[in-house]
């Protein structure tokens, strides 16, 4: 298969021919028909991320059709399709037993624990807990962004956040997930202000939904502080940064909380004093599980929420590697998806 891999973290990757994967007894290996890029992948060839293998493929967004499946898997055959989560749960342990798969003990992730999906073709572990079947209307593109991005934002939002009508949410940073923050938010009802140092990146933060937008860097608690009356009910780091971490939590309206999502590849500073005095939630949220597609597909199936509308970019595996390498200085504005 062809494939964009890197041999050494930070270093140039490129496009190789490489074995086709085979799928585990209890998996599938699925065709790859589109595959998102994603800051986490800059950070896993960053070297961000540990226990990733040299050489490595990465990718972990991805929709497309099962190619081939495992003898123990039950509920999934070659030609139908179907999304993952990014977190690929093992379906046993103690975590995956209270529903919790997106925390599983031993969870799989493509493009972090083995080879990923910028490529033609992918392994999936534990087929029967992990893949989601696609409604045959939903875009192949679309349905790429919501593995990682989207879900989780979707996931951050009504789990942690519990976002309600009227609610102030505060998004930093208007990358992927955090557009698909802001579409999530004002679909449920809520006034978002998003906060961004890209003029474009607000710009379409706006056409999403956002009520109001803040530049920074720089005096970002007070303004939205400022717009909201108070302070932000929920607020939500998608970029994964320090400086946001910390503009989160300070500008957050008594009892409010913070929701982590991007990650953070040093540790923030934590104003625990302005914690403990208002009383603030600080929690991190980690994906969805399959198991729980089900009421967001819904919402996507009836037009409530556009995945497809984040997708601003498609490319193909000979622009990947240029396209990963600029993630760190120049992130694209909107979702780009990779057809390989």
């Amino acid at each position: 298969m062809r494939a964009v891999m890197y041999e050494e973290f930070g270093g140039v990757p490129r496009v190789a021919g490489l074995p086709d994967p085979v799928p585990p007894p209890h998996g599938v290996v699925i065709r790859v028909e589109a595959t998102g890029l994603c800051r986490s992948d800059w950070h896993g060839w960053m070297g961000h991320e540990p226990g990733i293998a040299l050489p490595h493929v990465p990718g972990h967004e991805l929709a497309g059709v099962v190619e081939a499946a495992g003898p123990e898997v039950t509920g999934h055959r070659a030609g139908e399709r179907v999304t993952v989560p990014f977190v690929c749960a093992c379906g046993r342990c103690a975590a995956c037993s209270a529903g919790e798969q997106q925390v599983c003990e031993h969870q799989t992730q493509p493009g972090f624990t083995h080879w990923g999906s910028f490529a033609e073709y992918v392994a999936i572990d534990h087929a029967d807990v992990n893949l989601v079947p696609l409604p045959g209307s939903m875009d192949v593109r679309a349905a790429a962004a919501l593995g990682c991005r989207f879900a989780t934002a979707f996931r951050a939002l009504t789990v942690h956040g519990r976002v309600a009508p009227g609610a102030w949410v505060a998004v930093h940073g208007c990358g992927g997930v955090g557009l698909s923050a802001v579409m999530i938010a004002a679909a449920a009802g809520a006034r978002v202000v998003a906060v961004d140092v890209s003029p474009a990146a607000l710009d379409l933060a706006t056409t999403f939904g956002a009520a109001a937008c803040v530049q920074g860097p720089g005096g970002v608690p007070e303004a939205i502080r400022e717009l909201t009356s108070g302070g932000a009910h929920v607020s939500l780091d998608a970029l994964g940064n320090a400086a946001t971490c910390a503009d989160s939590i300070a500008c957050l309206r008594r009892r409010g909380r913070h929701i982590q999502v991007g990650l953070l590849p040093e540790a923030p500073e934590v104003a625990m004093d302005r914690v403990i005095a208002y009383e603030l939630a600080v929690l991190g949220s980690h994906g969805m599980p399959a198991r729980a597609y089900g009421p967001m597909l819904d919402l996507v199936a009836a037009g409530t929420l556009r995945p497809d509308r984040l997708v601003t970019a498609t490319i193909g595996l000979a622009e990947t590697p240029a396209a990963l390498t600029a993630m760190g200085t120049a992130p694209p504005a909107g979702v780009t998806i990779i057809e390989p």
